[in-house]
């Protein structure tokens, strides 16, 4: 069963199309990477699924159900831009407001649950006002999972961590996943969600570009020998012949031979025409080489 089901969804301020025609579909205990530009609807989506902010058309369905039935709506935890936290209170004391908001029962025994889960047991006395970003971005999260929710919709959680705070979030959501939890998460940060990511969307002016599982991406991305030599044009003319595809990549400036194995390549070059090669490497093209090309496409 899908968690979410989107349908021609739209969503106009004035004259604009914030959300165009949208189509999505997010199954059950997927992580579910949400990537798109700037202004491409992305926030905008998640309040609509969130009820936060009512669609122009189309329909949004949860678990096969209207989202605004009450039922639906207890199952959902949103972090979208920052929590509401008093600075000058504690930690403990701000996670005692919002289950008194959501009319949680025995909510000590649920907060010492999700501060667990989201590794900030330890700093329960800390005022808020003294917790560094990471540890504000798991409080937030520590608010939506509070009520135990299956759906939890997040708005770039991990931008503006450090390495520690993004592998401690990566370990989170992929608990959370594996408890049955549906994660859908938006991040510009798309090597960080490379490695958590089960399904991916990608968002261009309010439409669905293209949805696809990580094994799918994964077939999409072949795997290539980068190299370097003194005699880069010819090179690349000499292996394109032989192997089919090589490519010269003018960021890194080097020749990208598809379909083949680094000690062939450097052996093929040396062997049949003298030229040694001064660097070589076996690479993979990354979900941000990917996101870039499709970009590239769709102008």
């Amino acid at each position: 069963m899908n968690a979410i089901e989107i349908r021609n969804l739209t969503k106009t301020f004035g004259e604009k199309h914030a959300v165009n025609g949208l189509t999505m579909s997010v199954p059950e205990g997927a992580i579910y990477g949400f990537i798109g530009e700037n202004g491409s609807g992305k926030s905008t989506t998640e309040k609509l699924i969130c009820g936060l902010i009512q669609p122009s058309g189309g329909e949004i369905k949860l678990w096969g159900k209207d989202r605004n039935e009450q039922s639906v709506r207890e199952k959902i935890g949103v972090l979208i831009e920052a929590p509401g936290c008093f600075p000058n209170y504690t930690v403990w004391n701000n996670m005692k407001l919002q289950a008194a908001n959501l009319g949680i029962k025995n909510e000590d025994e649920e907060i010492r649950r999700v501060l667990r889960l989201v590794r900030m047991d330890g700093a329960a006395s800390n005022k808020f006002k003294n917790c560094s970003l990471g540890m504000k971005q798991r409080i937030g999260i520590a608010f939506a999972l509070l009520g135990d929710p299956k759906l939890l919709v997040l708005d770039e959680p991990i931008n503006g961590l450090d390495a520690d705070g993004m592998r401690i979030m990566r370990e989170i959501l992929t608990d959370l996943s594996r408890r049955g939890t549906t994660v859908l998460i938006s991040s510009h940060i798309l090597g960080e969600l490379e490695k958590i990511a089960t399904h991916y969307g990608i968002i261009r002016g309010g439409k669905m570009l293209k949805e696809m599982t990580a094994s799918e991406l994964n077939a999409d991305c072949p795997t290539y020998v980068a190299l370097k030599t003194d005699e880069m044009q010819t090179a690349r003319e000499i292996l394109q012949r032989a192997f089919g595809r090589a490519d010269m990549d003018q960021q890194s400036g080097e020749i990208r031979v598809y379909g083949a194995y680094a000690e062939e390549v450097a052996k093929y070059l040396f062997g049949n025409f003298g030229i040694a090669v001064s660097e070589i490497r076996t690479a993979k093209i990354s979900l941000e080489e990917y996101y870039i090309d499709l970009m590239r496409e769709g102008k």
